[in-house]
This record gives structure tokens, C-alpha cells and sequence, in this order.
């Protein structure tokens, strides 16, 4: 298995990333919003995605938008293949696309939203925090991206202050952040797993 950034040359697999986007959303029935060929062809011209392959087979992906003039930056699309769930691979394509993240917009806000469990895990385990919408981006073309998903008319209700996902922020400047920079040190990992077993414990409560 293969991690890598995404280039021209694999735009032939367009169409399985969106299909596979798809299938997840309508496997779950929670908020995922679609993408059409196209626009995943865009994301990986750009060199703004990264994708997992077996061989030439594929395995998974994910792609970067920037927003707010490169303050803020999002990861979305997260997916894996149904022939490669359960592998930790949704894990590590979230680690490389952080990771290049850092490295293409150092000063940008990563951000995210999500209904999903694991997704919450892995953005936990990597310093993103929990936050309230109101600390994302307000940039409309952001949540004009929302629209697509079967969850909209909650974020519509509410003023686009709440929705059933739940929004993370990881800020390289936050003095924390600062300190246990998963690129400059590997011997706080462990805390941060505890720092993610607190995290679930509360949410388990709430449940």
C-alpha cells in the first residue's frame, strides 16, 4: 500500500473516488456531501489531495480546500474503499494529508467537521480540538459546500451555527499545539492518547 500526494496521473480514478463517496454516504445515512468527477479532478490537479493505492488499485483519499485567503484549511473527502476498511488506512491517509497540510500553508488553521466516530478519533489524536462552528471559517464557500449533503436543512434551521457534525480545530500557533507539533516531536504521542481516551470518555457520557 501506497500514501502519496496526488498528481495529474491519477486523475483516471476520478470517478471511483466519487462513486466510493457516495456508497459511504448512502451506507451511513449521516451528513457526507457529495463530490462529483469533476471536482475531484480539480483538487488533485491543484496538488491538493493525497491518495492510497494497492498497486494500481484503489484504496483511498482525501483532499485539502483553503479558505479565508490561506487561513483557514480543511481536509475532506476522507474515504476508504470498502475492500480496505477496517486496516487503519483511514488513519494514515489523514496523517499524510495533515502533515502536507503543514508543510504547504504552515500558518493556515486546519479545520473540520464530521458526524463520523473515527474521523473525530484520528483529528483528536493529531491536536484538533473541539469547537463551536462560530471558530470556523465564515468564508460561504465552505459551507456552500455543505448543500449537498442530506444534513443541510439542520444547518439551514440554525443559522449555520450548529448542525449534526461536530467541528475541530487545530491551531499551529495554540501554545499547545506549539509544544506537541506532531512534526517536531514523537514523545508526546502517548499523551495525546490519553488526551483521546478523556475526550471519548466525555462524549460517551453526553450519549
Amino acid at each position: 500500500m501506497k500514501i502519496v500526494i496526488a498528481t495529474k496521473s491519477h486523475i483516471k480514478y476520478a470517478n471511483i473516488i466519487s462513486e466510493t463517496i457516495d456508497d459511504s454516504a448512502n451506507e451511513r445515512g449521516t451528513g457526507i456531501a457529495k463530490r462529483t468527477p469533476e471536482y475531484i479532478t480539480t483538487k488533485i490537479s491543484n496538488g491538493n489531495a493525497v491518495i492510497a493505492l494497492d498497486g494500481e488499485i484503489f484504496a483511498g483519499f482525501c483532499y485539502i480546500e483553503i479558505f479565508s485567503n490561506k487561513n483557514y484549511v480543511v481536509h475532506s473527502g476522507l474515504i476508504v474503499h470498502s475492500n480496505y476498511r477496517k486496516q487503519g488506512l483511514a488513519k494514515k491517509i489523514k496523517n499524510k494529508v495533515f502533515n502536507y497540510s503543514i508543510q504547504k500553508y504552515p500558518d493556515a488553521k486546519i479545520f473540520g467537521i464530521t458526524t463520523g466516530l473515527a474521523v473525530l478519533k484520528i483529528n483528536y489524536g493529531l491536536g484538533y480540538k473541539p469547537v463551536t462552528f462560530s471558530e470556523l471559517t465564515d468564508d460561504p464557500e465552505f459551507w456552500k459546500g455543505c448543500q449537498t449533503c442530506q444534513n443541510y436543512d439542520v444547518l439551514q434551521r440554525t443559522n449555520q451555527k450548529m448542525c449534526l457534525c461536530t467541528g475541530m480545530l487545530f491551531d499551529p500557533k495554540h501554545e499547545d499545539n506549539v509544544k506537541e507539533h506532531p512534526y517536531d516531536s514523537k514523545t508526546l504521542s502517548r499523551l495525546k492518547r490519553i488526551k483521546q481516551a478523556l475526550f471519548l470518555k466525555k462524549s460517551d457520557k453526553k450519549l
